[in-house]
């Protein structure tokens, strides 16, 4: 027996929204970024309220985090972290309207390239 998929919050639709919308830019902008973002419920299914989206670069092994937590519906944590690195407890807050296609954009380029 399969579980059934779970509806992804509005805020996730929209921040996956914009990650896609940026990825089109980063790759014709950048042949050495090949932003690989994926969504995870498991944080959801295993009862915690909460989406999890992440942005890798497999050659620089770096890793931008996104939760996105049903109590703070209108907050984004993020997080900077390594692909190979367990993250580190805290995050940084940012109101989900101030996460635009330039700054996913800038934030991804920046720290990728590095």
């Amino acid at each position: 027996m399969f579980a059934q998929p779970i509806k992804p919050s509005a805020q996730l639709e929209q921040l996956f929204e914009i990650a896609q919308a940026a990825h089109v830019s980063i790759q014709r902008d950048f042949e050495n970024i090949d932003p690989l973002i994926g969504v995870s419920q498991n944080m959801r299914a295993s009862g915690i309220p909460a989406d999890v989206m992440t942005v890798d670069c497999l050659r620089t092994r770096r890793r931008i985090i996104f939760i996105l937590h049903d109590h703070q519906p209108d907050t984004l944590n993020y997080q900077f972290t390594e692909m190979d690195t367990d993250p580190a407890s805290e995050f940084q807050l940012l109101s989900v309207t101030e996460m635009t296609e330039k700054k996913f954009y800038e934030w991804v380029t920046d720290y990728f390239q590095a």
